[in-house]
């Protein structure tokens, strides 16, 4: 269906493409992955429209294939009053008005010919959708999403998570050859983001999907495409194993890599001699044999291995505190907090934050979590109550709310405090900002380098309690574990709203749960059970743990160089993945 053959695109500022070539065909489900800011997005933005965009290389797209799209920011239009179901079901609706009335004009009309030529192509187009049976599929469709109950309300009262899912079965139900998803799932919440699973895993069709997600990245897709350092690398399988594909490769490359800096350095003696005796002896033979070396030597560093897809460089997130307050200290105390906009959302919320605590707030999208969490950062509610010594510091999911997208990456840093150019350059680039990007746009960003931006911005204040509103959201999954080590080594308190699964169980203490319009806590145990229980077999958590155990073991026999031991490791880890 679609073809890339030594594709090469960049924009004045930034190559993003070299050379890169990919299909997509039949009855795949591709995620389609990558960093922060390597042109995932863009890569999209020219296979839905190639005629925009001057590139090198050949792009062949079958000109019969219908493409549908679901954008990552779409927003529902607040002053119409469609239904969900009409919503959906909107171009089926629009061409069985248009069969009716060409019915009613073929009742009145002498001249019928070129009627029942329209009548006929509006059937045909009809049937193409699947137009016959499409109350009935939209129907199947929000009860795999369990929005049955939906059907009949506005769109403008959905949840920001219930409106995606409704875009995704409305480009699904109008049969696309290929469905283009540019990350769906960021701000869904569990149950939506299962949701979206379910909905992925029933589509027939070819699916390309940018998605940072590890819960669906693990359990939707039959190939991966990785886009990292202009380069792009397919593999046909699951994200699953291509993650131990990777892990046997750096095993391989590290390995390798040692004894071809061993080999190296001896030749680099070598030359290093035969200069040294060149400099008393002009003998022909020396020079011919020095200059032997120099060649072998350069044949070697062009063969040593270049892994743009194995060793990827993790941000360095680092939450210091200038101020640290003593354990168990109270630092936010909530009592008796409610609110309410077209309705009430939450009602007689109690709660209290220790100076350690990391505590995850969870519930359903639209729940009023992000108006609990900007009120307790603007701390001028009489139900919110924060100790005295505490720097409170604040990461939105509305990333403008936070960044300012007319400044630069320079100005949002010296708007922050820094002092220098030098200063903040080098700063920023710990968190994978280099060379003369800081002097780009905010607005010019993709979201994963904004919301890296913002985490950048937390760590620089020293803050003492974090506020964290969706900070997986759009970064790519190396990012992710870097956030979580950096949440782990972290000293102060965090409050965190998130969906992402992962996140929660291995960096919180406990979770605040909303449940009906008030907040209960749950440890994460409990946690744990009450997710694995609604989406997974009972043995699957237990491997799961057991899986990531074996590759922190794998890391730190490689961090040794104890090769041996961590092919010993790998095989472990593919008896589990096959279990898996």
């Amino acid at each position: 269906m679609i073809k890339a053959d030594n594709l090469s695109f960049s924009f004045p500022q930034k190559e993003l493409y070299k050379n890169i070539s990919f299909t997509l065909e039949e009855a795949q489900h591709c995620a389609f992955i990558g960093t922060s800011g390597s042109g995932k997005s863009t890569l999209i933005d020219i296979l839905m429209d190639p005629e925009r965009y001057l590139f090198d290389g050949l792009l062949e797209i079958d000109p019969t294939c219908k493409i549908g799209y679901v954008s990552q920011f779409s927003q529902p239009d607040k002053t119409k009053e469609t239904t969900v179901f009409e919503y959906i079901g909107e171009e089926f609706i629009k061409i069985q008005s248009e069969i009716q009335l060409i019915c009613t004009e073929m009742e009145t009309s002498s001249d019928i010919d070129p009627l029942l030529e329209k009548y006929q192509l509006a059937l045909d187009a009809f049937d193409a959708m699947g137009g016959d049976d499409f109350e009935s599929n939209i129907n199947k469709k929000l009860n795999l999403a369990n929005l049955m109950k939906r059907k009949d309300l506005r769109v403008a009262d959905l949840s920001g998570g219930e409106f995606k899912l409704i875009q995704v079965i409305k480009e699904m139900l109008e049969c696309p050859d290929i469905m283009i998803m540019d990350e769906p799932d960021v701000f869904l919440d569990f149950e939506n983001l299962n949701a979206l699973k379910n909905l992925i895993n029933s589509h027939k069709g070819i699916l390309l999907v940018v998605t940072h997600n590890r819960y669906l990245l693990n359990h939707c897709f039959n190939k991966i495409m990785h886009l990292e350092n202009m380069e792009i690398q397919e593999f046909d399988g699951r994200y699953i194993d291509y993650n131990f594909s990777l892990l046997q490769t750096k095993i391989e490359l590290q390995e390798l890599t040692i004894a071809e800096d061993e080999e190296i350095e001896r030749n680099e003696n070598i030359i290093n001699n035969l200069r040294a005796i060149a400099t008393y002896n002009s003998e022909a033979s020396r020079g011919k044999a020095l200059k032997a070396r120099v060649k072998f030597q350069e044949r070697l560093e062009a063969r040593r291995i270049k892994a743009p897809f194995v060793d990827i460089k993790q941000p360095n997130i680092s939450f210091g505190i200038d101020n640290e307050i003593e354990e168990d200290t109270i630092v936010l105390n909530v009592n008796n907090y409610s609110v309410a906009f077209d309705e009430l959302l939450l009602e007689n919320v109690n709660f209290e934050i220790k100076s350690t605590d990391k505590v995850a707030l969870i519930g359903p999208n639209g729940t009023g979590k992000t108006t609990l969490l900007r009120e307790i950062f603007k701390n001028n509610h009489d139900s919110i109550e924060i100790n005295a010594d505490v720097k409170v510091a604040y990461l939105s999911q509305l990333q403008g709310e936070m960044l300012k997208d007319s400044n630069t990456i320079l100005e949002e840093f010296i708007d922050a405090g820094f002092k220098t150019y030098e200063e903040i350059r080098s700063y920023i680039s710990d968190y994978g900002f280099e060379g003369e990007i800081v002097n780009q746009k905010i607005e010019s960003l993709s979201g994963g380098e904004k919301n890296m931006l913002q985490l950048a911005k937390v760590c620089a204040s020293k803050a003492n309690v974090l506020l964290l509103d969706e900070p997986t959201s759009h970064l790519d999954t190396y990012s992710q574990i870097a956030l979580e080590k950096a949440i782990e080594d972290y000293k102060g308190a965090i409050l965190m709203i998130s969906h992402d699964f992962y996140s929660v169980v291995n960096g919180m203490d406990y979770v605040l749960i909303i449940d009906d319009k008030t907040i209960r806590k749950m440890n994460i145990r409990k946690f744990k059970k009450m997710i694995y229980a609604s989406h997974f077999d009972r043995d699957y958590l237990e491997i799961e743990q057991k899986k990531k155990s074996v590759e922190t073991k794998i890391e730190l026999a490689l961090k040794d160089t104890d090769f041996v031991l961590a092919k010993v490791l790998l095989d472990e880890l593919e008896e589990l993945i096959k279990l898996l």
